[in-house]
């Protein structure tokens, strides 16, 4: 009688490349992508079911059928590039799970992370400049999102700034708000704002060495 061999090392299962979930995913991905391409090429005007079928090669069915309708489709890429959620998830996780964490140079790099971010980022301005113009349910649903991912933040700092004169959330509100607009600015015309030209290093820097002067002040009188 022949004895049984036990294998030591049994084969491993052949990973699944391909099926009806993973090819839908990857549909998605394609679909998502092509929102980006028309911002791209066409403006975010021309944002509808046939322009992103075309652009991506599929039924414009899909749009309904994957992520039901147009709105849903075009809040799944906003998410991707909306960069309070995605940006710099490492530093934003940090400062959500380990309140402790929290400082001025924490806040300081992530508020300098969003400035290289939208000084390189041509999508990302689009969608900015989309925001400031339009009002739709897909911008309105990201932008409550953000600051639900802000209350987060300021839950446990608030308690710090009671018996302080300095008001971090409104800090905050004008670095973030000048950030967006001094980026927009110098990459849609090109020019300088107050003679400093931020698509310079040099000018970069003094932006980012002056918030940095801010965020001190900010928190002086303040036991992080």
């Amino acid at each position: 009688m022949k004895k049984k061999v036990i294998e030591d090392n049994p084969k491993k299962e052949r990973k699944v490349t391909s099926g009806p979930i993973r090819d839908k995913e990857r549909t998605k991905a394609r679909m998502i992508a092509a929102v980006g391409k028309v911002i791209q090429k066409k403006g975010y005007h021309a944002l509808n079911g046939p322009n992103i079928a075309l652009e991506c090669g599929l039924n414009k069915a899909l749009i309904w059928n994957y992520f039901g309708g147009l709105d849903q489709l075009v809040e799944a890429y906003l998410t991707q590039k909306d960069f309070w959620q995605i940006g710099d998830k490492g530093i934003l996780e940090q400062m959500v799970t380990n309140p402790s964490a929290i400082s001025i140079s924490l806040i300081e790099e992530l508020l300098k992370s969003q400035f290289d971010t939208f000084l390189k980022d041509k999508t990302k301005q689009k969608v900015i400049h989309w925001g400031l113009g339009e009002k739709t349910k897909a911008l309105k649903n990201i932008a409550d999102r953000r600051e639900m991912l802000g209350e987060e933040l300021f839950k446990h700092v608030d308690s710090k700034f009671e018996n302080s004169e300095n008001d971090l959330r409104a800090t905050l509100a004008i670095l973030v708000s000048s950030i967006y607009y001094i980026s927009l600015q110098a990459k849609s015309t090109g020019s300088t704002f107050c003679g400093i030209d931020v698509n310079t290093e040099a000018g970069k820097e003094r932006i980012q060495k002056t918030m940095r002067k801010i965020l001190e002040q900010t928190f002086s009188d303040v036991q992080l």
